[in-house]
């Protein structure tokens, strides 16, 4: 109850945050840093409730590509497997007087070429078993490198917002005043157009005996703007009107909040909209501080240079 005394009375809640309103039901942040949603899905089968499209397009490129030539060398292992099974005379080309392993090993090495469809010719399949078996897995072959080409193509073109925010908000000073400020900028080769911004606070207060989730748009001195080709200073001008109005240093060491950011912006490469989300708890707003300029002026007077390694750099001020 104190900490809903504590809230600015003049600030309005959003009820359009797509979050749950019961406290006692969340666990954690609302969203990871990353972006993503704090949430594990569960209730079902885990074969219908994961997309494993959407699971291998976001994966990090090692784990895609340790996936792919893992599933490579144990499906052609499997191959190999059979073909010994059925029996190495029906393999033209391997001699029987070799060890059981260097057989092993030329149906292994068979079974990949059989699968890639080179086919160098060296070794062929004799008998109904064995020229059935490469026939099916010519196939198998076949499918796999379609759908792997796909995955690579969906990789490649998924469109992408190339930002990165700032690893702390910063309480710093605003004229006379002071504002909430958070700091992003583009670190790739993109033109990003028609940006927008909303920042939402949200927290867990007391009202009437329960916890309640209760959610405040952030008034910001810039919510658009027409090009995001530099680094970008959200402004959250703390003001009477907003629901930080009456925090103090001690407040946001003390206090469970978070805030959610959203980006949405126009990509010219992918001719498509992209967005970048992130959230900052309470714990990673530095209070009593400002961001340090992040780009400057070439030697010739011919460039801007940005340095994105100055996009965390921050020096302290008194409030």
């Amino acid at each position: 109850m104190a900490l809903l005394r504590k809230i600015n009375h003049n600030a309005q809640t959003d009820k359009n945050s797509g979050f749950g309103t019961n406290a006692n039901s969340y666990g954690g942040r609302f969203v990871n840093k990353n972006g993503t949603p704090n949430i594990e899905k569960r209730g079902m089968h885990l074969l219908r409730r994961i997309s494993w499209y959407h699971t291998m397009i976001d994966m990090p490129n090692w784990k895609f590509m340790t996936i792919l030539f893992t599933f490579y060398i144990v499906i052609n292992f499997v191959f190999a497997i059979a073909y010994y099974a059925i029996g190495i005379e029906h393999l033209d080309g391997i001699e029987q007087s070799q060890s059981v392993l260097t057989q092993f090993g030329q149906a292994y090495f068979f079974s990949a070429q059989t699968f890639t469809t080179v086919g160098y010719g060296h070794i062929s399949p004799t008998g109904f078993l064995t020229s059935a078996l490469s026939s099916a897995e010519a196939l198998i072959g076949l499918l796999s490198f379609a759908i792997a080409t796909g995955l690579f193509f969906g990789r490649f073109s998924k469109p992408t917002a190339f930002l990165k925010f700032s690893h702390h908000a910063l309480i710093s000073p605003y004229g006379e005043n002071k504002a909430l400020m958070i700091r992003l900028a583009p670190f790739k080769n993109t033109n990003f157009t028609d940006a927008k911004a909303k920042v939402t606070l949200g927290m867990s207060v007391e009202e009437n005996g329960f916890k309640t989730n209760k959610f405040y748009s952030l008034d910001l001195e810039l919510d658009r703007i027409n090009a995001l080709s530099l680094s970008w200073t959200l402004v959250h001008p703390i003001t009477e009107n907003s629901p930080l109005y009456n925090f103090t240093e001690e407040d946001f060491r003390k206090i469970h909040g978070e805030i959610l950011v959203f980006i949405t912006t126009f990509d010219d490469m992918f001719s498509n909209t992209v967005a970048a989300r992130t959230s900052y708890t309470f714990d990673e707003v530095i209070y009593g501080a400002k961001f340090e300029t992040m780009y400057n002026r070439s030697k010739d007077n011919s460039k801007t240079i940005l340095h994105l390694d100055k996009l965390n750099s921050y020096e302290s001020v008194s409030l």
